[in-house]
């Protein structure tokens, strides 16, 4: 994994919160190390394809699926998700996320790598962009999953509406019992109609700095696999 394309507990997160089916045919936008289509290949799912805009960070992933031998369930695709025609099927997928930039273009302190200007800014993809995306790409009745900053649920909800994508389940995740909700996890279904459902809040750590009981169950292959290697 590079220095420049690396994931976070977020990734991790929304990769568990989308949960495909068997033979849902999945598309990750903006995939970074492809994180989130390595994860789903520990289950079942239909096809997956990992839309990549950094060509060093679609390569990355090119030799994780090559290293896992996957190459049977994920597909790589270097490009701009603003300009998939022609690239990718539309009104094909079963399934779209997205972990998009949390901050807007020209808020926030600027990253100073390119990879990180990308990854952490809109400079290169607007949510409004990822959520036409989205709605080109997935089927009627299929899901959008994002995670998002909570201050930024308006303008999504706005954004997937306008879309034809209607927002249908949230949840919030805290870092513990107590404490302000720093990520909000997102489904919107295309064509839906009005009406959400949230989740229970999932709190990252216990009262004591340790992670809770539902973290560990979402991390349990990667906290072994890391107590594996250190024996």
């Amino acid at each position: 994994m590079s220095d420049e394309h690396t994931f976070g507990t977020d990734a991790v997160l929304l990769a568990h919160f989308a949960s495909p089916g068997a033979r849902t045919v999945c598309c990750d936008l903006g995939s970074g190390c492809g994180i989130i289509p390595l994860i789903w290949c520990k289950g079942k799912t239909g096809r997956i394809t990992a839309v990549e805009i950094q060509e060093k960070g679609a390569r990355q992933i090119e030799e994780a699926v090559k290293f896992n031998s996957l190459e049977d369930r994920i597909e790589v695709v270097n490009a701009d998700l603003r300009d998939l025609k022609g690239k990718l099927p539309f009104g094909f997928y079963g399934l779209v996320t997205m972990n998009p930039p949390y901050t807007a273009e020209g808020s926030g302190i600027i990253s100073e790598s390119g990879a990180d200007k990308i990854a952490r800014h809109g400079t290169m993809c607007t949510l409004s962009d990822a959520c036409v995306s989205a709605a080109k790409l997935l089927n009627f009745g299929g899901r959008l999953c994002m995670c998002i900053r909570p201050e930024r649920l308006c303008e999504l909800f706005g954004y997937m509406r306008d879309a034809g994508i209607e927002p249908k389940r949230m949840k919030f995740v805290s870092k513990t019992d107590g404490k302000a909700p720093w990520l909000a996890l997102v489904e919107g279904k295309k064509g839906g109609k009005p009406g959400m459902f949230i989740d229970p809040e999932l709190h990252v750590y216990d009262g004591n700095g340790e992670y809770s009981e539902r973290m560990k169950e979402i991390y349990k292959d990667y906290l072994l696999e890391n107590r594996r290697e250190s024996e």
